[in-house]
């Protein structure tokens, strides 16, 4: 057996833990940072407090990312980094937040873009801005993960990129921050982190860590998202959510994802479907493709509980339509041409790192099975 595992991300987890970002750039000398966050967060005023802290050292605001980050948006940050010289970022929010700014705080040099990066296999720079990641859903896990998914939606491209450079130096997860979440993004984000849990697990690149962590993080998830999803307010749900989260970004990290992420991202860029509802989609199909060959996944379907795979695909096929998640692509009347289309652009690279292999009759099969 040969492995490698690394995890260099500081990581401050627990209630109200959001108190000690004053402390972490004063321990770290941190002298003028910009905070990274969505419109919500400033409506509600909790930017403007960080701001207002003097202690954290925070001269400015971007809150230009959408939902799936464009480059665009990315070189706009990158440029304003540039600009104003800032020395360090706060990331506070979900995945297209944290994700964005973990790619811009590598454009510090002049006339840098990350188009030079995306989906082209040229290596990310090494020097880059400390980031501190806050997350505040309980969803991607992009707090402690190498990865960044952007996308380019000129060239209609939705592709990660992964570098060492991307792994934020401090990670705060504070569950009281998901408080809020709506009821739609909740469990979106939560059968997106039962993915990244499952597809940690039987990825080809699987090491013994990563499985424990993938397999508690899986069991968390199952357990607390009804719980969580019904009843917002259950905090002791809403934490076990984070912690899922969290554990199954780690689960993730150095495994990478298979299948289902792969499909999500023509899914997401061409009908516009959230990233975690789009990968657990087709995660069920993955659950019986995998299992008629792949001992792992009928080894994990017995240690999360279940008889066997087909049970535990039933399961998410339940749990989905339980969240009022998607389970089909009917309403998108999506004709032979649009499903070559989505075939061909599901052979992404993390296709080739499921342990099953996946052929176009078995993505024929899927797709026939989503849209009639």
């Amino acid at each position: 057996m040969k492995w490698y595992y690394e995890q260099p991300v500081k990581i401050l987890f627990g209630d109200h833990k959001i108190q000690e970002l004053s402390e972490i750039i004063q321990k770290e000398q941190y002298k003028k940072g910009i905070l990274v966050t969505t419109t919500h967060f400033i409506k509600n005023g909790f930017a403007g407090q960080l701001l207002d802290d003097k202690k954290n050292n925070l001269a400015d605001i971007f809150a230009g990312f959408s939902p799936n980050p464009d480059v665009e948006e990315v070189n706009r940050l990158g440029e304003h980094l540039r600009k104003e010289k800032i020395d360090f970022i706060v990331a506070l929010g979900g995945g297209s937040v944290i994700d964005g700014a973990k790619a811009a705080s590598v454009l510090i040099e002049k006339e840098t873009s990350i188009q030079k990066y995306h989906n082209t296999g040229e290596k990310v720079p090494k020097k880059h801005l400390p980031l501190i990641a806050i997350s505040t859903t309980a969803g991607t896990g992009s707090e402690v993960t190498n990865v960044s998914v952007l996308t380019n939606r000129k060239q209609g491209i939705k592709a990660p990129i992964a570098s060492e450079s991307f792994y934020p130096q401090y990670a705060i997860v504070d569950p009281t921050l998901t408080w809020s979440m709506p009821q739609d993004l909740t469990a979106s984000a939560g059968i997106d982190v039962l993915a990244h849990a499952v597809e940690g697990y039987w990825s080809r690149l699987h090491q013994p860590i990563c499985d424990v962590l993938a397999v508690y993080a899986a069991k968390l998830v199952l357990t607390n998202i009804r719980t969580v999803y019904k009843d917002p307010n259950n905090q002791a749900a809403r934490e076990k959510m984070a912690a899922a989260s969290l554990i199954a970004g780690l689960a993730f990290g150095q495994p990478k994802t298979t299948a289902s992420h792969a499909c999500s991202f023509p899914l997401t860029n061409l009908y516009h479907i959230p990233h975690g509802e789009a990968c657990g989609l087709t995660l069920d199909f993955f659950i019986r493709l995998n299992g008629t060959k792949d001992f792992r996944t009928r080894e994990l379907s017995s240690q999360l509980g279940f008889y066997d795979y087909e049970q535990f695909a039933d399961a998410v096929q339940k749990l989905k339509r339980d969240l009022h998640l998607r389970t089909n692509l009917t309403d998108f009347h999506i004709n032979e041409e649009k499903k070559k289309e989505l075939i061909r652009l599901s052979h992404h690279a993390n296709l080739k790192n499921n342990p099953v292999e996946v052929t176009d009759e078995d993505l024929r099969r899927l797709y026939d099975g989503l849209c009639d």
